[in-house]
């Protein structure tokens, strides 16, 4: 049945935070990143500021903390981040003062063919020392629990043809690489570290691959080809989960000003699709 969310449209919240050179430099090591920090944080250390900071005794069965404060209290269990849209307006200088503000854009509810769905646009927008730098606008999808295990991926496809993608990057995301990840975001969710929990209680075949993780990873790869702070632009939509120990493929073509991005699963599927906007093209 459907629910009038209409009062939580518009809420707000304000978080504070430094964009710490020791959190950025462990930030680039959790990415392979190489060479000196610059001047600025990576352009997706801006998913590690102002996180969300619930007690452990205040955190549910999942990990996430209970609903019902900033965020509405949707009555589905299951909680993924499905996209964002974000805008680079300036760089994150190192050691700056960060403040971001939430807002509640909208929230909608739908039916879908695994059940009763419903999506919470949320407006982010960051200042460091008073200057306006990242507008995120992040969308957060709440769904039924799983009534049955989740299919194993398909076998990988040996002759998975990449030609189309000038740029490319192939790695297998490995427990250590997840864990960095969840620490350096404060992300407790169990189904990226907790296997037993993912497999029998959310019925993945594996530990799930965070979204922001692929997402960092394929704005790694634009800063790997196009230098630092490349973009003005980024979105990205998380189409099929990527799971620990199975090859994932970064890639991308650029025409102009534009690049088209994808991750995709060693048996060719796409887990990922984004686009960018460069700053200055080459």
């Amino acid at each position: 049945m459907s629910k009038d969310w209409s009062a939580w449209v518009g809420r707000r919240e304000v978080t504070h935070d430094r964009a710490d050179i020791g959190a950025a430099t462990r930030w680039r090591a959790m990415l392979d990143g190489e060479g000196v920090m610059g001047a600025a944080v990576p352009q997706s250390f801006h998913w590690g500021l102002c996180l969300p900071d619930a007690p452990t005794a205040q955190l549910g069965p999942d990990g996430h903390p209970h609903r019902g404060g900033f965020l509405p209290p949707v009555d589905l269990p299951r909680r993924m981040w499905a996209s964002s849209a974000v805008t680079f307006l300036a760089p994150i200088p190192v050691g700056s003062a960060v403040t971001r503000i939430s807002t509640i854009a909208s929230v909608t509810q739908k039916s879908g063919g695994t059940g009763q769905l419903v999506f919470v646009e949320i407006d982010h927008t960051l200042t460091a020392d008073g200057q306006a730098v990242v507008q995120d606008l992040q969308t957060i999808v709440y769904r039924e629990a799983a009534s049955a295990p989740m299919p194993p991926s398909a076998p990988p496809k040996a002759d998975l043809d990449l030609s189309a993608w000038p740029w490319q990057r192939s790695l297998t995301p490995s427990e250590p690489l997840l864990f960095r990840f969840s620490a350096l975001t404060f992300n407790a969710h169990r189904i990226h570290y907790d296997l037993p929990y993912a497999r029998e209680q959310e019925f993945y075949p594996g530990l799930v691959v965070q979204g922001p993780l692929t997402a960092s990873l394929l704005l790694d790869l634009c800063s790997r080809h196009l230098g630092d702070q490349p973009l003005a632009r980024f979105s990205f939509r998380g189409l099929s989960p990527a799971f620990c120990g199975e090859a994932l493929h970064l890639v991308g073509r650029q025409a102009g000003s534009d690049v088209t991005l994808s991750a995709l699963g060693a048996d060719g599927r796409t887990v990922m699709s984004a686009t960018a906007t460069i700053k200055d093209v080459p």
